[in-house]
């Protein structure tokens, strides 16, 4: 069983409105990464919000998710990932992070990171593309005590930097894992990408 914990509290800034509600592909941008998400071989998602916390609830009322508020988003997204934990499945043996601004990411590359994670034996995979590692993570649920407690400083790299025998760098062929929607340039970017078929 796989949680996803997908991000949607940051206040995007850097953008200028709300990122998330932005409209992608006849949807808004957190409508569209949660149906990737739903689509996929996950079995839980949990959908942290923060900032305009009503406004994203509202959008994705009626989908099978749970929604919970992470009051502290402002502290950094370590805090939206430790507020998703509590709500992970008991029987969880892996939790997925997934950027709640990374509307590129496909549920053909979510269901190929659980496969690489099951087939790895390793308890963190991330994806892999030209040498550099990108999003969503898998970690193991073994970690979570450890990620509630520890790297306040480092975020989720601390834990990738301190178990490096237990990471498995997936290569996959789509750029995508590397790309974030934080501008109106990045957000062109990956309209541009969607019209022509890339995504």
């Amino acid at each position: 069983m796989i949680t996803a914990i997908v991000l949607a509290a940051g206040e995007s800034r850097r953008m200028g409105r709300q990122k998330l509600l932005l409209p992608y592909g006849g949807r808004t941008v957190i409508e569209h990464i949660v149906g990737q998400v739903l689509d996929s071989e996950v079995s839980q998602t949990i959908v942290v919000t923060g900032h305009d916390a009503e406004a994203v609830k509202k959008v994705l009322l009626g989908r099978p998710v749970t929604i919970v508020e992470n009051a502290r988003y402002r502290e950094g997204m370590l805090t939206s990932i430790r507020r998703g934990l509590q709500e992970v499945h008991p029987e969880a043996e892996a939790f997925m992070v997934v950027l709640g601004d990374q509307p590129s990411v496909t549920r053909r590359l979510i269901n190929e990171l659980i496969r690489g994670f099951q087939a790895s034996g390793r308890d963190i995979v991330v994806p892999l593309y030209d040498d550099d590692t990108g999003h969503p993570i898998i970690i193991s649920t073994r970690y979570r005590e450890e990620i509630m407690t520890r790297f306040d400083d480092t975020g989720l790299r601390g834990l990738i930097y301190g178990y490096p025998e237990c990471v498995h760098r997936l290569p996959v062929n789509m750029p995508e894992v590397l790309r974030d929607m934080d501008t109106p340039e990045d957000y062109q970017r990956e309209l541009d990408a969607l019209a022509q078929g890339d995504v």
